[in-house]
């Protein structure tokens, strides 16, 4: 019963239905209570470093009911979605109301979309791993799934990981670097296992290539139903979507550095190369993710059984309010610097 809990992640979309039924003022009720009430939230809940035991594990590494409460997100992400759409498209709106609405979507894309969808994108089957990719689409963000998997666990907290913010690199010009980065990278390591594999550009094993074919088909599917303006309604949708994704990548590794060892390698991945928050109500409302320090060390462990280690760096506020604090860099380097471990710091600082 304790698992109930992580039904807290349904809040979000809630907010967002609240918000298209309602209109008016509530169609702000998704930001603001994403990044206003959240942190108030989280600076009241404690701060839970319990991890659970070996006997509660057990049951919940086979298939357990908290692996259909991510399932069901499919459904919620495009129901959010195609509300939305009809909403808006059939609608009078002030600009403020549409804009509050298409980021309440954003929202939801965002923290039930891809968010989920970087859960099963480690899973082992591949109908878990093709609902994730589904769930990438509206953000059209599918290369996410190659260059995640195959270039930011493998790279993460180096200088070849376009994910790992720099320190001292503010929020906005990561956002520029990791997005267009990550987008050629994922194109690079794709054209690598094709070569390793022997096998052409426009084989069907070419999941790049794949990707772009689905979310062409969105898009269009999009704009022959709801026209020029519904087009516009899901692009920017995705780019809020895959925008809090991007914000979510530069606090859990902000000036994080992996060194080097003696036979040129990197150090292996450790529990100190990512930002670890145990504010409970940021974890619960994102799958855990905020334990992002064990996710990379066994990055295999389903959202539920991940632990908290002594070691790693803490956040001093939860996701949701670094997050904020996030888009006013001089705050954030205020707070964050003192804060990386002394070891990992550029040379000369």
């Amino acid at each position: 019963m304790k698992d109930l809990k992580y039904l807290t992640a349904y809040s979000i979309p809630l907010c967002a239905f609240i918000g298209l039924t309602q209109q008016g003022i509530w169609a702000w009720l998704t930001p603001v209570y994403t990044f206003v009430l959240v942190p108030i939230l989280e600076s009241v809940f404690p701060v839970n470093r319990l991890n659970i035991g070996d006997d509660e594990k057990e049951p919940k590494k086979k298939l357990h009911w908290t692996d259909f409460l991510l399932y069901f997100n499919i459904f919620i992400v495009f129901s959010c979605l195609y509300l939305t759409l009809t909403t808006l498209t059939t609608g009078n709106f002030s600009t403020s109301e549409i804009i509050g609405l298409v980021f309440s979507c954003g929202i939801v894309i965002g923290s039930n979309g891809i968010n989920v969808a970087h859960e099963l994108g480690h899973r082992k089957t591949k109908i878990e791993q093709l609902m994730g990719k589904i769930l990438l689409m509206p953000a059209l963000y599918m290369h996410f799934f190659v260059e995640h998997n195959y270039g930011h666990h493998l790279n993460v907290a180096t200088p070849e990981d376009p994910a790992t913010a720099k320190y001292n690199q503010s929020l906005y010009a990561f956002w520029i670097s990791s997005v267009y980065k990550q987008y050629i990278s994922s194109w690079n390591i794709q054209m690598r296992l094709l070569k390793q594999a022997k096998i052409s550009f426009f084989s069907i094993k070419n999941n790049m290539l794949w990707y772009h074919i689905f979310q062409a088909a969105y898009l269009g599917t999009t704009f022959i139903f709801f026209g020029l303006y519904g087009f516009i309604i899901v692009f920017f949708a995705a780019i809020s979507g895959f925008l809090l994704l991007e914000t979510i990548n530069y606090i859990e590794h902000y000036g994080l550095r992996r060194k080097k060892t003696a036979s040129g390698r990197y150090e292996r991945v450790r529990e100190v190369h990512s930002w670890n928050s145990n504010h409970i109500f940021g974890r619960i409302l994102l799958y855990e993710l905020t334990r992002h320090s064990d996710h990379h060390y066994r990055a295999s462990k389903k959202y539920q059984l991940l632990d908290y280690h002594d070691v790693s760096p803490q956040l001093p506020y939860g996701y949701p309010t670094s997050m904020v604090l996030a888009l006013f860099p001089p705050f954030w380097f205020k707070v964050m610097n003192k804060r990386v471990p002394p070891e990992q710091l550029p040379e000369g600082i």
